[in-house]
């Protein structure tokens, strides 16, 4: 479950959010009977609804990044807000952009590649250029090298660079987002957590004998 409480569908409920509880839900209480029909939960839409006005920005923000005003390719907006999603370790963001990966064309091989992408030979110039600079913005706050920004404005227009940035970005805030609140497919056990081992044994203990042996100079 969500770590914060769910908006249920109510006589009461603000325009906005009753007009996208109906595009998404159709009649249904989404609390009470989730389920969106792309086979998520759908609790990123109620726990959101708790604050009308930042579920109608953030809204928005999907209209922005559709729009068809933008200038950048589709594909390359898809491929920084995946990577996105994957560098954040957000499961709910990283699969839905994996299938919007394929609605727009892109190879199976290409979208099982954008974890490991530095050596994968699937991808164009421009395409790397991208993912190495979603991994700045993401991975390194933001510090980028003069050769991946250089690499960007050898194919990219200024106009396109600050609308991949800018929609990149958002979708690392979504993404954090999800997994502090544990939202749709990021409510999952914490993976790294301690293994158990024999009672009364510790690496300390293994690394002391090992290291009195000999074994370690």
């Amino acid at each position: 479950m969500p770590r914060l409480r769910q908006v249920p569908r109510t006589p009461d409920l603000d325009n906005f959010t009753e007009t996208m509880y109906g595009l998404l839900f159709g009649d249904r209480d989404p609390v009470a009977e989730p389920g969106t029909a792309t086979g998520t939960p759908g609790d990123w839409w109620t726990v959101f609804a708790l604050v009308p006005d930042v579920l109608k920005h953030a809204v928005r923000g999907f209209g922005l990044y559709q729009s068809p005003d933008r200038l950048l390719d589709p594909k390359l907006r898809e491929l920084g807000q995946t990577r996105a999603g994957w560098l954040r370790g957000s499961q709910f963001v990283f699969s839905q952009h994996c299938k919007s990966c394929r609605a727009l064309g892109m190879s199976e091989e290409q979208i099982a590649a954008i974890p490991g992408w530095a050596v994968a030979t699937c991808f164009s110039p421009i395409e790397r250029a991208v993912l190495a600079y979603t991994d700045a913005l993401v991975a390194d706050g933001g510090r980028v090298d003069d050769a991946v920004f250089a690499a960007l404005q050898a194919e990219l227009s200024d106009e396109q660079i600050l609308e991949l940035t800018y929609i990149t970005t958002m979708y690392e805030m979504h993404a954090t987002i999800c997994r502090a609140l544990r939202l749709e497919f990021d409510d999952r056990p914490e993976p790294i957590t301690e293994v158990e081992g024999p009672e009364g044994v510790s690496a300390f203990d293994i690394g002391a004998q090992i290291s009195g042996g000999g074994a370690v100079a």
